[in-house]
């Protein structure tokens, strides 16, 4: 069986999915990795015909162990990668994500050993986000909430933001969200925004976006 970079996206994204607390159905994957309908139904047949994947009746998926073993090898290169390329190359953390999904597929096993010899495992990555399965519910359970839930007035640290999406990335950094960043909710508005005081300055943000920063409370 001959595992491809494309399966390798499928396999993690569906990972990442149920990471996320999603469940994961065909139109799940389309719209994580950006790809059409058709291209979806056609590697689902690839992937079950592989033993890598499971569907249910509903067109629910989940991994195999096979498939779960492929999808969490990548997501540890894609770990120790964004932890490398701010932690030793200094890139900026809302760059790395991208980085890492390209670069993933190219790292040797041998490479892979030495950045697990130098960075370890312990830390987060630079999104605050922990290597393998870590759902909403066990950050629920460390005490964490999304910004979206806290009550006002509340002081409170970011402790992870969401990765996949550049474009929110640079938004939170621009108005000064990022892990380690501390942030003071202040009010919940009528027009479906949340007015925060970061560095001292009120800041406005919308509450889908603020769903996606998990914060602990001071």
């Amino acid at each position: 069986m001959k595992i491809t970079i494309s399966k390798e996206n499928y396999l993690k994204a569906i990972a990442e999915a149920e990471s996320e607390g999603e469940p994961v159905i065909a139109a799940t994957l389309a719209r994580w990795l950006n790809v059409s309908a058709p291209a979806v139904t056609m590697a689902i047949k690839r992937l079950k015909r592989d033993s890598l994947i499971r569907v249910t009746r509903e067109g629910h998926l989940s991994l195999t162990q096979s498939g779960r073993d492929i999808a969490n090898r990548l997501l540890n290169r894609h770990y120790l990668i964004e932890r490398m390329l701010t932690e030793i190359f200094g890139m900026e953390w809302y760059k790395v994500h991208e980085e890492a999904e390209q670069l993933e597929h190219a790292v040797s096993a041998d490479f892979e050993r030495r950045l697990l010899e130098k960075l370890g495992t312990r830390a987060a990555c630079p999104h605050g986000n922990r290597v393998g399965h870590d759902t909403p519910e066990d950050r629920r359970s460390r005490g964490w909430k999304p910004l979206d839930e806290v009550q006002a007035v509340s002081d409170a640290t970011v402790v992870s933001v969401f990765e996949r999406d550049r474009r929110l990335l640079e938004y939170l950094h621009g108005i000064g969200i990022y892990p380690g960043a501390p942030v003071r909710m202040m009010s919940s508005n009528y027009d479906d925004t949340l007015t925060l005081h970061i560095a001292g300055k009120p800041v406005h943000l919308g509450k889908s976006a603020a769903a996606k920063v998990w914060v602990q409370l001071a």
